[in-house]
This record gives structure tokens, C-alpha cells and sequence, in this order.
């Protein structure tokens, strides 16, 4: 652990999931003076503003909102960077942070050196699914008796609960590709990788690098650590002495409550991994596993439903940010036999994606409305298709 006392960090932006503003007011109960930077101007960070309102009324945090300065960036003992900035090596400002010999870490690299037992972290990533599985992961042993965290990519930060996990208790993280490339040369006790797509080129500038920052959640495991790998998956190498769980082709769970098949293999991870944690206790988990996942009411903004009006059902499916997790969404739809129904509002910022796959589907759907900076390409090349 470092000592914070008296130590001057900056924290590059307070990020829409909470993570810039749990790892501020952390920063400050260990005794560190904090300068939170951010691009967006003070009019856009209303609320998280005023989640810092007493700290920054003891002088505790100063805001620098709107702009980012270099100085604060190479003057300091501490940067704590934004994992969501895309391609950390070439920013301007970490680059005058790394040139001045400032250490720079991450919320979730300060997590996970800080936690008790890095043997009792699942670490849960994949292109689509992670979420919902570590989700799924969390609910089944908080369901069975298991005391259990969930943090991580699904928002928020755990930093302000350390004192509340105990070596015994389950720690679950939803890891994003930008997470793991932060995190190096460290790896979860528990290491499960839904799939593995091309996605957020933006950010890794190439397919190699993003599937390399993938495969780093297996990397450092070591003898006795489980790795549980989806159905596409199994030619990814896992350490000597790891044990290693490839789920088949067509693995899935009746019966649960989220709808799409795809949500049925998330509930067949989250099942193997309880299975897996608890094989060696000579518990027959099965039953019980299979009885509580099927409980799992979903996440929000991930094909929640909203409601019913009219008899026409709302469907919040925001969190879908990749053209594989937006055709899972209407695949669910077409298993039961509901595409045509279907009216789809799409778009959004330009990650560097193929938005083909999503626009071809167009002419299967009872409308399809285009948003967005990718909002025009997409409705050109829906009309291609009808």
C-alpha cells in the first residue's frame, strides 16, 4: 500500500460510472490533497459535482473542469489516469505525466492491490456478456449464503468498502480491455472470458492489441487458479497447473428469466464458475445453481424491460455499445419469433466498428431509426438492404 499522507494526486476525470469520483473521496480518507481534472465543463458534471460538495467545501478537492493542463499532469505525486482514454501511450498528457517520472495507476489497479486475497477475485471479460455474467456470477453466491462484492467495469467503486472484505468474502469484477491493459502483469485468482471479438479499435488502434489486453486476464495466473473460457475460446492458452473449464458448443440454461440465447450461455458461465469454486468442497452445486440462477432478473439498460403501452413493449437495451451485443439483442427477438415487430433505435459515437452486420438486418425490422454520429453511415447502409 502507498502512503497517501500529504501526497498531491490528480485524477484525470471523474468518468460517467462513478469510478473518478469513488477513487477521489478514497484518495482523500487516506490523507492525499486531490486535483480532479476533467474535459467536460463544470454544466455537465452537475451531480457528481455535488457528490464532492463537502469535500470541496474543506478544501479537500480542487476542480479543474473544461480543459486539462499539463502542469497538473507533471506536477504531482501521484496521476490516477482514466482507463476510458483511448490509447494512454500517445496522450499528451500522460506522456508529460510519464516524461516527469510521475507513478500512474488506475482506480482499479489501486482495487486489486489493495484486496485481501487475490485468489477470492473473479475477474469476468469478453467482448459482450461480461456484465450480465458477472452479474449472474454475484447473484448465485449471494443467493447461496456466499458473502460476495460486485465492482469493477459495471460501475461504480469499491475502493470505499476495503475495510468491509475479508479474505473469506468473493470479490467480483467486470474487467474492460482498457482495465486489463492497465493492470499489467496481474491476473484474478478466478479468470472467466465470456468471448472474444474485434471491438473499441478506437481505443487499442489494432484487433491484436485489443485481443491482447484480453488475453492479460489469463496471463499471470498460477498453479491452483481456475480459468473458465467460453465456447469459442478454447484455443487460448492457460498457465501450467490452472484449472481450466472450456464450455461447449450450444451450452446454455432453460428457463431463466432475461430473454436470448445469449443470455442463456452468460447463465451456463456463471454456473460453471460457482461449480467450479465449490468442486472441490464436495458440495453438489448443481441443483442449487441452476434453481438460483434462473432468478437473475437482468441489468439495467441491458434488454430491460421498460414497459408495456398500448401493446407495445419499451425495451432499454443502452448498454449494448458493440454491433455483436446490438444482434444478440434482435436475435433474442427473432427466437421467439418477434423480429418483424421490431422498431430499432441505433447509433452512436464512431468506435471504428462494422456497423454492416446491424445495417443488413434492416429490412427484417418494422422500422429502424438512426442516431448519432454513426447515424447517417448506418442509414445508408440500412437503404441498401430496403
Amino acid at each position: 500500500m502507498i502512503d497517501f499522507t500529504g501526497k498531491c494526486v490528480t485524477v484525470m476525470g471523474l468518468g460517467r460510472f462513478g469510478g473518478g469520483l469513488g477513487v477521489t473521496r478514497w484518495l482523500v480518507a487516506q490523507g492525499a490533497r486531490v486535483l480532479v481534472t476533467d474535459l467536460q465543463p463544470a454544466g455537465k458534471l452537475t451531480d457528481l459535482i455535488e457528490s464532492l460538495s463537502d469535500l470541496l467545501a474543506e478544501g479537500l478537492v480542487t476542480l479543474r473542469l473544461g480543459e486539462h493542463r499539463e502542469a497538473d499532469f507533471a506536477n504531482c505525486d501521484l496521476l490516477i489516469a482514466n482507463p476510458a482514454v483511448p490509447r494512454p501511450w500517445e496522450n499528451a498528457y500522460l506522456c508529460a505525466a510519464r516524461e516527469a517520472g510521475v507513478e500512474i495507476r488506475t482506480e482499479i489497479g489501486l482495487l486489486v492491490s489493495s484486496l485481501p486475497s487475490r485468489q477470492q477475485v473473479i475477474g469476468v471479460t469478453g467482448s459482450a456478456g461480461k456484465s450480465t455474467t458477472a452479474a449472474m456470477i454475484a447473484h448465485v453466491l449471494g443467493a447461496c449464503g456466499q458473502s460476495v462484492h460486485l465492482g469493477g467495469n459495471i460501475g461504480g467503486s469499491l475502493l470505499g468498502t476495503l475495510d468491509a472484505i475479508t479474505p473469506e468474502d468473493w470479490v467480483v469484477l467486470e474487467l474492460s480491455s482498457a482495465m486489463l491493459h492497465w493492470l499489467g502483469d496481474w491476473s484474478p485468482g478466478v479468470a472467466v472470458v465470456t468471448n472474444c471479438t474485434t471491438n473499441h479499435l478506437d481505443w487499442h488502434g489494432s484487433s491484436e492489441h485489443y485481443e491482447q489486453s484480453k488475453r492479460r486476464i489469463l496471463a499471470s495466473q498460477k498453479e491452483g487458479d481456475r480459468a473458465i473460457l467460453g465456447p469459442t475460446l478454447g484455443g487460448w492458452a492457460t498457465s501450467p497447473g490452472v484449472q481450466r473449464v472450456v464450455l461447449p458448443e450450444g451450452a446454455g440454461v432453460e428457463g431463466i428469466a432475461v430473454p436470448g440465447s445469449h443470455n442463456a450461455l452468460n447463465a451456463a458461465m456463471a454456473c460453471a464458475v460457482v461449480e467450479v469454486l465449490w468442486e472441490h468442497g464436495g458440495r453438489d452445486a448443481r441443483p442449487t445453481v441452476l434453481e438460483v440462477v434462473r432468478t437473475f432478473g437482468g441489468l439495467p439498460h441491458r434488454l430491460c424491460l421498460l414497459g408495456e403501452c398500448g401493446g407495445i413493449r419499451y425495451y432499454d437495451d443502452s448498454k449494448s455499445t458493440t454491433p455483436e451485443a446490438t444482434l444478440l439483442a434482435l436475435k433474442s427477438f427473432e427466437e421467439r419469433g418477434e423480429l418483424g415487430r421490431v422498431h430499432l433505435i441505433a447509433g452512436g459515437s464512431d468506435k471504428g466498428s462494422d456497423l454492416t452486420p446491424i445495417a443488413s438486418r434492416a429490412e427484417q425490422l418494422a422500422g429502424f431509426y438512426c442516431i448519432g454520429t454513426t447515424g447517417h453511415g448506418l442509414a445508408s447502409a440500412a437503404g441498401k438492404h430496403g
